[in-house]
């Protein structure tokens, strides 16, 4: 399975545009995001746009109403933090590292952690866990990028929004 990795958009419809028509060739059947979308607007235009799954982290920059997630049937709301099983590949995702310490202590199996926050993307390891952020869709402090994951091969890779 196929996963785009996105954080940090901060209501820039525009590069989300331009990275929704990047992964529409992809064969992408899901995308995480790893919070700070912001605004309902930009939660909306997500939704429509992509019509498979999102799953979604709540950001520190949020301003939509956590209920109104409820209002879209492709995203699958998390809150702060959480963790998902994908290919029997034990994913933690979370938006502030300081929510990695939780995933970790909460579940003792994890493969990889998506995160965002720092704007920075980047690939570490913690633990038994491949850490991963894909930076900012936003392309405020950093230049706008992604991430794309491979479930069957594990094989990830950071991308700028070009």
């Amino acid at each position: 399975m196929r996963l785009a990795i996105i954080s940090d958009i901060h209501d820039n419809l525009a590069n989300v545009g331009l990275f929704l028509k990047i992964i529409e060739n992809d064969n992408i059947e899901k995308i995480i995001c790893c919070g700070d979308v912001c605004n309902s607007e930009t939660l909306e235009y997500l939704s429509k746009n992509f019509i498979k799954e999102i799953i979604l982290i709540r950001g520190n920059m949020e301003i939509y109403k956590e209920d109104e997630t409820a209002n879209y049937k492709n995203i699958n709301y998390l809150g702060r933090y959480g963790n998902i099983n994908l290919d029997n590949i034990e994913i933690g995702i979370c938006h502030e590292p300081l929510f990695m310490n939780n995933l970790l202590q909460e579940n003792k199996k994890l493969n990889f952690i998506f995160y965002g926050h720092t704007h920075k993307p980047w690939i570490s390891m913690r633990e038994n866990a491949t850490l991963i952020n894909p930076g900012t869709l936003s392309g405020v402090f950093q230049k706008a990028s992604f991430a794309i994951f491979d479930t069957k091969t594990k094989d990830i890779k950071l991308k700028i929004l070009q």
